[in-house]
């Protein structure tokens, strides 16, 4: 595949500055009609080497389905001398990889996942080496392309920059400068008789507490699989635990723990006030709450009388490409594609998804986007999502439900010891 990128990346970069919308998701011969106007761009048909007749499965999230659709009709219009069908399928991300290990060869050849399942990938040698890895570098930031990189090679197409989550609220329920604390949002739900939404039983939320205490990741063992952990104070860790468990228990009729879907439902019905939701809810939200809606980082808690950040996990989201494809050079110049200025500002534009695209993401669209700057201001109180392994999730999850437990008792500071340290230890155990 190395051998393609110098022929290719000049017209590559041509074509990714016409992504479009259409109807059809297969070329044979159509004009390029993309974005309402005739593409100028050139067929490039010498891109895809000898494949033609070529067959494509992408896989997406729900959400994103219809514009991905869209999108894949777009970029068969760029290459009518091929003949490109493309089938767009929903599939959560954080299952894209387990699906890819269970079979390759049936799996997508185009597929988005977040940036913690890349070292599966790579380890199992199921994702190919992005061919296209100079544009990708040119187009996004250090921070981004090193999340997809290991030992030297970049796997993946950098998607978004906000695989995280934030604090979304009723604007007429949650009074000016309340967001800023855990306790006076609480306070404020249960004055108006509304629920705090968050998933504390999933293992992506609940690191916020023990990450909060100054307990962080740090990287990976060398066998690839194994967590290790900064050196953390005990005390601290389990002093923050305790406030997180007292707040669910003196406010047990107002805190719901549930799957983040139950947020944007919420804001709905009008059962819900505030929640820690995710930047793929956005839209969902936004339409729930209309000029209700309102966006911030998380939130304070206040532990032994100081304030403390709550600290999250942020990554990225990526696209890979299926390394038992039977199109190599298509399925890459399609991923390279899907993850261009253009299709990135649509997704921003239409699902609310911050871009990776450094162009991208400077548009006025995502400057004046509420909830992208909220999740780029909580991504500045974060640990890196790429250097958690798949083994951390259940555990720190099971944790998290035993905070908010009737039978923990938040004052038992011996119990919380214990809790803490079987939680790491079963993170090990793998």
């Amino acid at each position: 595949m190395k051998k393609i990128i110098a022929g290719v990346l000049a017209v590559m970069m041509m074509a990714t500055a016409f992504a479009g919308c259409g109807e059809q998701t297969t070329s044979g011969g159509a004009t390029g009609d993309v974005a309402g106007g005739e593409s100028k761009t050139p067929s490039g048909a010498e891109l895809f080497g000898d494949e033609d007749n070529i067959s494509l499965k992408v896989w997406g999230p729900d959400k994103s389905v219809e514009l991905l659709k869209k999108q894949c009709d777009a970029f068969t219009k760029l290459y009518p001398e091929k003949t490109i069908t493309i089938e767009v399928v929903a599939q959560g991300e954080n299952e894209a990889a387990t699906q890819l290990l269970n079979d390759a060869t049936t799996a997508a050849d185009v597929f988005g996942i977040p940036s913690d399942q890349i070292n599966r990938l790579v380890r199992a040698k199921v994702i190919q080496e992005v061919a296209f890895a100079d544009e990708v570098k040119a187009n996004n930031s250090e921070t981004i392309v090193q999340d997809a990189t290991k030992d030297g090679v970049l796997y993946a197409y950098p998607e978004t920059a906000d695989n995280g989550y934030y604090l979304v609220y009723d604007n007429t329920v949650i009074k000016e400068g309340d967001e800023k604390k855990l306790e006076t949002v609480l306070e404020d739900c249960k004055a108006a008789g509304k629920k705090f939404i968050m998933s504390a039983g999933d293992g992506f939320y609940a690191c916020m507490f023990i990450f909060t205490a100054g307990l962080k990741t740090d990287g990976i063992e060398d066998d690839g699989i194994t967590q290790k952990f900064t050196d953390y104070d005990e005390d601290e860790v389990v002093a923050t635990m305790q406030a997180f468990s007292k707040l669910f228990h003196d406010y047990s009729t107002t805190f719901q723990s549930s799957e983040v879907d139950k947020i944007p439902s919420g804001f709905s019905t009008g059962v819900c006030g505030a929640g820690i939701d995710g930047s793929w809810n956005v839209v969902a939200d936004q339409t729930a709450l209309e000029d209700k809606y309102a966006a911030a980082k998380l939130p304070t808690i206040t532990v032994n009388g100081e304030e403390k950040q709550i600290i999250s996990m942020f990554g990225y989201k990526f696209i890979g490409v299926n390394a038992a494809s039977k199109f190599p050079r298509a399925s890459q110049i399609l991923a390279n594609y899907l993850t261009g200025e253009e299709c990135q500002l649509q997704r921003a534009e239409e699902l609310g998804w911050c871009p990776s695209n450094t162009a991208a993401a400077e548009s006025d669209t995502v400057k004046n986007n509420v909830a992208i700057s909220a999740i780029r201001e909580q991504a500045e109180n974060s640990v890196p999502m790429g250097d958690i392994v798949q083994q951390f999730f259940s555990p720190v999850g099971n944790l998290g439900n035993q905070l908010f437990s009737d039978k923990t008792d938040p004052s038992d500071t011996e119990y919380m010891k214990k809790l803490i340290k079987e939680t790491l230890q079963n993170v090990k155990d793998v």
